[in-house]
């Protein structure tokens, strides 16, 4: 699943948590709706359909603006994780659903680049985006939107009581002192699980990742299904997990998660009660592009141009947690002020992900799982 997908959960599941009631993981606005006010309504000139992951969000009054600056209308048209998503455009490809697609990521680029999904498309303002998040700068077949960085996510009162350092790097998590602590995500059903685990084979390399997980293994490493098990059920540093009774302080998650934590507390710590170790994170960026056969192309063009705009992105923080990626936008003083800033994440070339994938993941789950 994509980044905004489980960071939405976690902000559901830590909003149930302050209320006391049963979170729906993955649940969320916008779903097969229009939005904004102008224009007509389903397929036509004046709406742009904008099919996305479960997890795309916005505020209402953002997207008034861009159908009050364009005449457009906004359909989001929601379609599962990001996977599901993506197989769906690829099998209905030249005569799709929507103009534009958001939410593939590194880890699916490749395969939705080679499958000629999209039509290329030089965004405006393309210039104020990162240069290391444009992956297919050459091109522009796809346009990036927001980075998240998957990383491990430590209890702070645990520590502290411990008089234990946290970790702070891949190597530390396999020593002595962090045995039995940490809890993972499978990387064969999991989006930060993989992540993880592509953190791993950038950090040591094809054949060292596997020595590497052999240690971890032997350090008591806890693998479960998905990420709400594995933050609201083992880890003891989030609201859900203090209510489970959770005894692992370790946990992969995001870099926005402290401030979720912070946002949904009642009443609203002075510190974040967790933290992030930031020499463990591995870079995710979410793309969008706009579709072969799109029936308004011309809509699509001005919604990629808007995704890109100072208010959009200046939006995205709080409504997914992700990071902006244009230099002009700034964060919310919640991620300033709580979140982790991740100097240099690991990352792996889009191509490479996808000619080894699935024999990573295969070798990863012989070596832990099995």
């Amino acid at each position: 699943m994509s980044t905004t997908r489980r960071t939405r959960q976690l902000v559901a599941s830590a909003a149930a948590a302050a209320l006391g009631v049963t979170a729906l993981a993955g649940c969320g606005g916008f779903d097969d709706q229009s939005a904004g006010s102008g224009g007509t309504k389903g397929s036509g000139s004046k709406t742009v359909t904008l099919v996305s992951h479960d997890s795309f969000n916005a505020s209402e009054d953002v997207l008034k603006e861009f159908t009050e600056e364009t005449g457009y209308t906004v359909k989001v048209l929601k379609s599962g994780d990001a996977g599901v998503a993506l197989n769906q455009e690829i099998l209905t490809k030249g005569s799709p659903r929507g103009d534009v697609f958001f939410g593939v990521d590194n880890t699916l680029l490749s395969r939705a680049l080679d499958s000629g999904l999209f039509t290329p498309y030089e965004a405006k303002g393309i210039d104020r985006v990162a240069a290391d998040t444009r992956l297919d700068a050459d091109k522009h077949r796809v346009t990036p939107i927001d980075t998240g960085d998957i990383c491990v996510n430590y209890d702070k009162k645990y520590f502290a009581d411990k008089k234990l350092a946290p970790p702070q790097s891949f190597d530390d998590l396999t020593k002595p002192a962090y045995k039995n602590l940490l809890v993972t995500e499978n990387a064969g059903t999991s989006s930060p699980g993989l992540g993880f685990l592509l953190g791993t084979v950038a950090t040591y390399g094809e054949k060292g990742y596997q020595d590497y997980w052999k240690k971890l293994k032997s350090n008591g490493v806890k693998v479960v299904d998905g990420w709400e098990q594995a933050y609201n059920e083992e880890f003891s540093g989030s609201a859900g997990g203090k209510k489970a009774e959770a005894d692992r302080p370790l946990v992969v998650s995001y870099a926005s998660s402290p401030p979720v934590e912070v946002l949904y507390a009642k009443p609203q710590p002075a510190e974040a009660p967790t933290g992030v170790a930031t020499g463990t994170c591995f870079r995710q960026i979410e793309f969008a592009g706009l579709l072969n056969g799109a029936k308004n192309e011309a809509g699509g063009k001005a919604l990629l141009d808007f995704l890109i705009s100072k208010k959009f992105q200046e939006d995205m923080p709080l409504n997914m947690f992700v990071n902006p990626v244009t230099k002009d936008a700034e964060l919310p003083e919640l991620f300033t002020k709580f979140g982790a800033t991740v100097g240099r994440p690991t990352t792996v070339a889009p191509d490479l992900i996808a000619k080894n994938r699935e024999q990573w993941v295969q070798s990863w789950s012989s070596l832990v799982v099995k």
